[in-house]
């Protein structure tokens, strides 16, 4: 039998995705590396439907993913001395990161693509007592410079990036950390996610988690049926009232997050973290 929860202390976001539509321009980056790369005529949106399928995981597995799924591996690895690496996968993130640079280095695109509750989220957390943490995959440089082209570099009490773990999402070890750091136990502890690598691992690392969907994301997550459909978010503008619901404690369907975090425990994932 489940008891009662304990308040939730602790409000920890992912990045891309669910604070501001980066994994937009990512998928597109993809997209046209993968054009300029393939043997053979694909169109923008065929390598966007592939992303939809990859969306969350590292870097190294979403770009073998799509090397493997557009052919890529001989162009790509004919570049690898030229771009300095030592695999094909590397090979074509590098032609990918120079699309991805192009958009992301201007701050106004970053600012344009902004999701419009972010900083509501951030004032809910705030006015109902919460620690606010980041945790992300994206690397550190990058994350700081979208956070600070948000206006965001300040508003989070610790941020981790995936420079600061071995194992990316799915992967518990960042949430570990962050409530770590935090000095919050993960059941007193919120996630924000719009993947479902990163609600598995949230899951698994015992914290609560609501999933906000976007285009890329939205199949998976239902389909998956990680989280109760209470908990996942079709419509942005629903997210702060409901986040308020869940950390007040006013939600009578919150033992259904329990039972989720249940379903999805360390042992089943095959999980294990170092402390």
């Amino acid at each position: 039998m489940i008891g009662e929860e304990p308040r939730i202390r602790a409000a920890i976001f992912d990045l891309d995705g669910t604070l501001v539509q980066t994994e937009r321009l990512k998928a597109v980056s993809y997209a046209r590396a993968a054009m300029e790369l393939c043997p053979y005529s694909i169109n923008e949106e065929q390598v966007l439907g592939a992303y939809k399928e990859v969306v969350g995981l590292p870097r190294r597995d979403v770009a073998s993913a799509l090397v493997q799924r557009f052919g890529l591996e001989e162009t790509a690895g004919a570049r690898m001395d030229e771009l300095g690496v030592d695999t094909v996968w590397q090979a074509y993130v590098q032609v990918r990161l120079s699309y991805y640079e192009e958009m992301i280095s201007d701050p106004e695109v970053v600012r344009e693509n902004r999701w419009p509750h972010t900083v509501r989220l951030l004032e809910v957390a705030r006015e109902t007592g919460c620690s606010t943490a980041l945790a992300t995959m994206s690397g550190r440089e990058r994350a700081s410079q979208v956070l600070e082209a948000l206006d965001l570099s300040d508003a989070f009490d610790f941020v981790a990036t995936a420079d600061d773990v071995e194992r990316g999402k799915p992967h518990p070890e960042i949430y570990l950390l962050v409530c770590k750091e935090l000095g919050t136990g993960a059941e007193a502890a919120l996630a924000f996610e719009d993947s479902p690598s990163g609600v598995e691992a949230a899951l698994a690392a015992n914290l609560r988690c609501i999933a906000v969907t976007t285009p890329f994301t939205r199949e998976k997550i239902h389909d998956q049926g990680l989280l109760p459909e209470r908990w996942i978010v079709d419509d942005p503008e629903r997210l702060p009232d409901l986040a308020r619901e869940l950390i007040e404690g006013r939600s009578a369907s919150m033992g259904e997050l329990a039972v989720s975090i249940q379903m999805i425990m360390l042992p089943k994932a095959g999980y294990s973290f170092k402390r």
